[in-house]
């Protein structure tokens, strides 16, 4: 179980709220995760215990230093994000046929595919349940906001359409799948904090582009992470056959130097040990991951600019850091 805040605050205050504000979250989730068939708890807590940073639920808390950061709404809002987020968490492994979560055997392993689904949708519905207490307002943004992640998860899976660019579907994907629940994450922070609206749709913004940053650095790190920082085996996106950011621009170079790469790029999910082998290690002294850093610094960089128009203090300072976090964790 983690609970600690995920990267060193400049102020203490803001670090004891917020890692006093996860405790709290982690308390939610594990009493949201009872359920009346015993299979069902362990299934949701199989995930539940195996950890994660909770950025989302931090990304919450943090958010709410604009407004109350002790109103009890802002840790409801933070369960329900990550018990959403551990729903998908549960439908991405069976869709992926991953073996491995976090470092631990995934529920669809451990069980079969017919327990991971449901377990994914007891827990959205659980976090659905905290938000109706929470008002029609905060269900009308989940559902459009879940809206959006099953519509990024269907284009990755289907690929880009006849007529569109591959890199522009790569960005489509990443602000429905992956940016919008964090920068969904960062709106109710603010807005159950009581924020005023601009500093909420300021966060919003904000979140929206560390989103898009974050998933870069996924990216990076699932090719060159020799110990699995991104919480998968690296090289699991080629295994898988998908098309990463570092892999949409190896594949754009002319080189002749890069034919074999490119091959193997383009033959689709490297199974073959030796085959995966081959073209992680090319990616790896490829200029794309170069050409990658640059386009996550991009995104964090334009975050910064929006946590410049946010009030002056310990949280805009922590967001800033943030910024910084989401670049130094590729190293």
């Amino acid at each position: 179980m983690t609970t600690a805040v995920p990267l060193d605050f400049p102020d203490p205050a803001v670090e004891a709220g917020v890692s006093e504000g996860l405790t709290r979250v982690e308390s939610v989730i594990r009493a949201t995760a009872q359920a009346e068939e015993s299979l069902l708890t362990e299934a949701a807590l199989h995930l539940v215990d195996a950890g994660g940073k909770r950025f989302r639920a931090m990304l919450v808390l943090l958010s709410a230093q604009f407004g109350d950061p002790d109103n009890d709404q802002v840790i409801l809002a933070a369960a329900a994000i990550e018990l959403t987020h551990l729903a998908t968490l549960f439908h991405d492994d069976v869709m992926d046929e991953a073996a491995i979560r976090r470092g631990s055997e995934s529920a669809n392993s451990r069980w079969d595919n017919t327990v991971a689904i449901l377990t994914g949708d007891f827990l959205f519905a659980r976090a659905s349940r905290i938000l109706a207490d929470l008002g029609p307002e905060a269900i009308r943004i989940q559902t459009e906001t879940f809206a959006r992640l099953v519509s990024g998860q269907v284009a990755e899976t289907i690929g880009p359409r006849p007529d569109e660019d591959p890199l522009d579907h790569y960005w489509r994907v990443v602000s429905q799948k992956t940016a919008s629940l964090i920068a969904t994450s960062g709106r109710f922070g603010a807005m159950f904090s009581g924020a005023p609206e601009k500093i909420v749709t300021a966060i919003e913004v904000t979140c929206d582009a560390l989103g898009m940053a974050f998933q870069i650095s996924d990216d990076i790190l699932d090719i060159c992470s020799e110990t699995g920082q991104s919480g998968k085996t690296p090289g699991t996106d080629l295994r898988e056959g998908v098309k990463s950011l570092p892999v949409l621009y190896a594949l754009r170079s002319i080189d002749p130097a890069d034919e074999r790469l490119r091959a193997l790029l383009n033959s689709g999910p490297l199974t073959d040990d030796a085959e995966h082998a081959e073209a992680l290690a090319l990616l790896r002294a490829h200029p794309a991951i170069k050409a990658a850093h640059a386009e996550m610094d991009r995104w964090a960089g334009r975050a910064r600019e929006q946590v410049l128009a946010l009030p002056a203090g310990a949280a805009q300072t922590a967001f800033e850091g943030l910024c910084d976090f989401v670049v130094a964790r590729t190293g």
